[in-house]
Order: structure tokens, then sequence, then C-alpha cells
């Protein structure tokens, strides 16, 4: 048998791998996950507020880090809805407005009762603008200096959200979902840090070890990857169980199947490999 082994080709192995990654995504098979500390602390830091606070949710990415970062926005926002939160959507990133629409689709789809044909009410839509953190530093002291009016063109103090909005200082928490610059650091920078504003992010991997030395002091908590955003998921789906049922609730946790059999499969070719080795050292020295 380890002869055989032996002179597998190779392709064999693609195969498997292959098949390993595919049959569960096609599935859509999903296996618990046990929700971290940090986890819990972004989960808290929106889940106990008042039903109806004021949340800002600044989408700072494009399509190309869809897969790692819309089940995050998606996962805020349901959360958000689940608690009827008032939300300001906004973007430093021009491909960023589609990510908001996304995620108003959910709103309007999921819990139409509380926000179809609420806009202005319940949620609005600030879109784009252009100048990085210099945006941040203005909405930060006035709004009104930077959006003078939402996407739509719709002067901001003919919105009930925002008429009485001085600045963001204003809200009870500010979720960021950031793919790089302008993004989650930019928001701890000239954001939360300086003026104390309730922050929790999302990010990619590559961005979580740049934002670890914030926690827990600048951020309340991060959700890194999309291992974070499936933990997140469970946290969501634990406090409120309704969500089993509904399989949109779980974009992160569909993608980590997959990747867990593929990483299970991967560590069982590696320990079969050195078998091999150490089989054939024992037969040339026999």
């Amino acid at each position: 048998m380890l002869e055989f082994l032996q002179n597998l080709d190779r392709r064999w192995i693609f195969l498997m791998m292959f098949i390993a990654v595919a049959v569960p995504l096609i599935m859509g098979t999903t296996f618990p996950e046990k929700p971290s500390d940090q986890i819990m602390e972004v989960f808290h830091a929106v889940d106990d507020l008042p039903d109806g606070s004021n949340v800002v949710l600044a989408l700072d990415y494009d399509p190309a880090s869809e897969g790692e970062l819309q089940p995050m926005a998606s996962a805020f926002t349901r959360h958000c809805a689940l608690k009827k939160h008032n939300i300001y959507f906004m973007t430093l990133w021009p491909q960023g407005i589609p990510m908001i629409q996304r995620s108003i689709d959910l709103l309007e789809n999921e819990y139409p009762e509380t926000y179809k044909g609420k806009y202005g009410t319940k949620f609005v839509n600030l879109g784009f603008r252009a100048g990085n953190e210099g945006v941040i530093k203005l909405v930060v002291e006035d709004l009104k200096k930077s959006y003078s009016s939402d996407i739509n063109g719709t002067d901001l103090e003919n919105i009930p959200l925002t008429k009485n909005l001085k600045n963001i200082q204003q809200v009870d928490l500010l979720a960021n979902v950031s793919a790089g610059y302008p993004g989650s650091k930019e928001w701890v920078l000239y954001g939360s840090a300086p003026f104390d504003i309730p922050t929790v992010v999302g990010c990619t991997g590559v961005q979580a070890p740049i934002m670890l030395p914030y926690i827990p002091q600048q951020l309340k908590g991060m959700l890194a990857a999309i291992k974070g955003a499936a933990e997140y998921e469970q946290a969501i789906i634990n406090g409120y169980p309704k969500l089993k049922d509904n399989p949109n609730a779980k974009e992160g946790l569909k993608r980590m199947g997959p990747q867990l059999v593929a990483h299970v499969l991967l560590i069982f070719l590696i320990v079969l490999g050195n078998v091999i080795y150490f089989w054939e050292r024992k037969q040339g020295t026999a």
C-alpha cells in the first residue's frame, strides 16, 4: 500500500483537494464555531446598546475583498437590525457604494417591518466622499462640512436622522469594515482615539496585526478575516436562535466549512507523506 502511495500521481492529490473544497461549498456545509472573547466584545458592543441607538456603519472595501469582508458587513447590518438601531451608512472608497447597497437590501428584505420605506428615519446612505482621513477629521467635528447631502442629493437638513446630527461624536457606536487604506486604522487614529467614540472594526487578515495594539482602549473589539466573521455570526445566532433557519445569516460559517475540510485533508497528507518518508528510510537501511 505504501509503495502504491509513494508513486501516486500528484494529480490525484489535486483532485482530492478540489473535492474537499467544492463539496462543502456546494452543500453549504457549516461547522459550529466557538466565539472568542474578542468576538464577544464586538457582539456586546452592538447588543448592549438600547434598542434604536444610532450606529455609523462605514464600509471601506471593494468587490475584490467582498469574499472576506461582506459576511462581516452583513453580520453588522443584521445585528443592528435585530436591535432596531438607526444606521448611518458611509464609505471612504468609491467602490464601497454598491457594498452599502447590499446592506440596505438586507435591511429592507429581511426586516421590512422596521426598515422598508423608512429611509431617512431608520437609516440613511451618506455615500462616498473623497479625501481619505480628511473626511474623518471633518465628520467627527462637523458632519455637514463634508456631507451637505446624502447619496441622492437630499439636503441633510431635510432628513430626520441627520437634521440635528452635528457630528459623529453624537452616535452611540462606530462600526467599520475595511480592506485597507483608508479604513480601520484611520478611523481609530482620527476618530475613536481623539474623541473617545466607541468603535468596533472588521478587517482583512493582513490588517489584523496592525489593529491589535488598539484593543481594548481605542477599539472595543475586532473581527479578523473570515474566521472572525464566522465567529461573530455564531455569536449572533446564539443570541437570536431564530436566525438558525436563515441561510443568509451564515455567509461566514459557510466559507469556513471548505477551509476546515481542506485543512484536515492537508494535515492528513503531510502526516502520510512523513510516514512514507520514514518507511523509505527503513527500507533503505534494512
